[in-house]
């Protein structure tokens, strides 16, 4: 079983930065790979960023691609979204997820893939 806890989302201006953390608990967080998803209000899920167990394959939104960073410290069980250059078309509700297959090089991008989810964190851009 793996529990998520994100982090760091706030209100920020057009043009801001924030970066979110996702705290894992659970021995095999290090092994699973991750996912930033969001979801705006009335708007569907979508993906944001996506990493492999060991960092080795990422891959990002069109949308966030050039801003955006998804990083990941497995020895302190923490996945890190790094949002530059913020825009109001930003402001959604971020989620971290864990895909349960363990030692997997690749990356998912459809939500439907993940097992484990966060709560979520409030991010807010002013324009």
């Amino acid at each position: 079983q793996v529990q998520l806890v994100e982090s760091g989302g706030g209100l920020v201006q057009a043009g801001g930065s924030l970066r979110l953390s996702c705290a894992a608990a659970g021995r095999t967080f290090s092994s699973y790979p991750m996912g930033w998803f969001r979801q705006a209000p009335g708007k569907e899920q979508e993906f944001v960023a996506a990493i492999s167990w060991s960092g080795g394959s990422i891959h990002y939104a069109g949308s966030v691609k050039g801003r955006f960073t998804i990083s990941r410290d497995n020895a302190k069980n923490t996945v890190y979204l790094q949002m530059n250059s913020l825009k109001p078309e930003d402001t959604a509700v971020y989620y971290c997820a864990a895909k349960g297959v363990k030692y997997y090089s690749g990356i998912y991008i459809s939500p439907g893939e993940y097992d484990y989810w966060g709560q979520g964190t409030q991010v807010t851009v002013s324009s």
